[in-house]
């Protein structure tokens, strides 16, 4: 099932979970300031994860920020928070007040175009509360996002456009997985902010 300007009052998932797409929440000559300011201000670095015994080093480019230091381990690494910026306070607060729920930290993801994406995963870390928010943020490029039930592989998809922003929370990251698919259409760069309640 695919989604295309969704109502943010309606569940994007048809059970077990949570999922509210807001659409661009910010204009667009506004998106393309913070895309900008974002690419060339943050201290972006290749992701790195342990696949089968293996450390691996991905194309696409990630950063961590938290308050009070928070650091945040998934993927057999461990992320050390950088002190938040103006712009990225600014963010989260909108993403805040959007969504009704409160975020201490915030894993920002640069993909350089379609080439890069990311497969299917949770986001269940322990460290993350249960239940809770985690907003999705996202500036430049268009690109389709994908939900995939666990016990039944339902699928959903929602194109998540230059500005706009995903919510997911309750029971989403027991029983769903997500994914950014690859794709060949896209050429040029996202950066998604996802905002999250750490424990």
């Amino acid at each position: 099932m695919d989604f295309f300007g969704a109502d943010p009052d309606e569940n994007l998932l048809p059970c077990d979970g949570e999922a509210y797409y807001h659409g661009s929440v910010f204009g667009e000559s506004e998106c393309e300031e913070i895309l900008g300011s974002l690419i060339e201000g943050i201290p972006w670095r290749h992701d790195q994860a342990v696949m089968f015994g293996k450390r691996i080093v991905t194309a696409r480019k990630v950063a961590w920020f938290a308050d009070g230091g928070v650091s945040y381990s998934y993927s057999g690494t461990v992320k050390r928070a950088h002190l938040w910026t103006e712009l990225l306070l600014r963010l989260k607060s909108a993403a805040q007040i959007r969504t009704g729920a409160t975020y201490n930290s915030c894993l920002l993801n640069l993909y350089h175009d379609g080439s890069e994406g990311m497969g299917w995963h949770s986001d269940d870390e322990k460290s993350i509360e249960v239940g809770s928010s985690i907003a999705s943020l996202s500036f430049g490029a268009e690109r389709k996002f994908s939900f995939r039930n666990k016990a039944t592989e339902e699928k959903v998809s929602v194109m998540l456009e230059n500005g706009g922003l995903l919510n997911m929370k309750g029971e989403t990251q027991r029983f769903w997985q997500h994914q950014l698919p690859k794709t060949k259409k896209v050429d040029e760069p996202r950066v998604n902010l996802t905002f999250r309640r750490m424990s």
